[in-house]
């Protein structure tokens, strides 16, 4: 009679703890909230940025990304985030996908132009940089190293000649 309730016990501790579980991936889903008002911007390419990735400025979270569509007519990314009402974006403001870490995840950064007019919602900021691609980044370096690597390898002991001589026989 000990060992069953002591299985019981034990039964209930793991259906407790899968239910923390659930209830704790539910709220990091990224169906966030939104509260605040609704901005817009277009960009050529997200990179990894997704719904319910941080809004920040200056490095401080002031809302969430809402939604990322396609916008049919230019094949660009139109991404819609949510602002906190106290936060007041100037309408000559930019923003940029940019990454936490090599290693993080990309989060929307806006930084506040200096117009005395605010952008009011529903209103799209103009001003955009696309995500960068630092795995591209990369390969195109490794890629061009090799290449040169190779090049050298190649072309011996002779020493370059400098882009901007003349051939041989000819005076400036």
């Amino acid at each position: 009679m000990r060992s069953r309730t002591t299985e019981i016990i034990a039964g209930l501790v793991v259906i407790a703890a899968a239910a923390a579980f659930l209830i704790f991936a539910f709220t990091r889903s990224g169906a966030t909230t939104v509260s605040g008002y609704t901005l817009s911007a277009q960009f050529g390419g997200v990179g990894a940025l997704e719904v319910g990735s941080p809004v920040k400025i200056a490095g401080v979270t002031v809302g969430h990304v809402s939604t990322i569509t396609l916008n049919p007519a230019s094949y660009a990314a139109v991404v819609k985030f949510s602002v906190d009402p106290t936060v007041q974006v100037p309408k000559d403001s930019s923003a940029a996908i940019e990454s936490a870490s090599l290693l993080g995840s990309d989060y929307l950064s806006l930084s506040p132009g200096g117009s005395n007019t605010m952008l009011k919602p529903g209103q799209a900021i103009t001003v955009t940089q696309s995500a960068i691609n630092i795995e591209s980044l990369l390969g195109k370096f490794v890629f061009s190293a090799a290449n040169l690597a190779g090049s050298a390898g190649k072309s011996g002991s002779a020493p370059a000649k400098p882009a901007n001589s003349l051939p041989s026989g000819l005076k400036p």
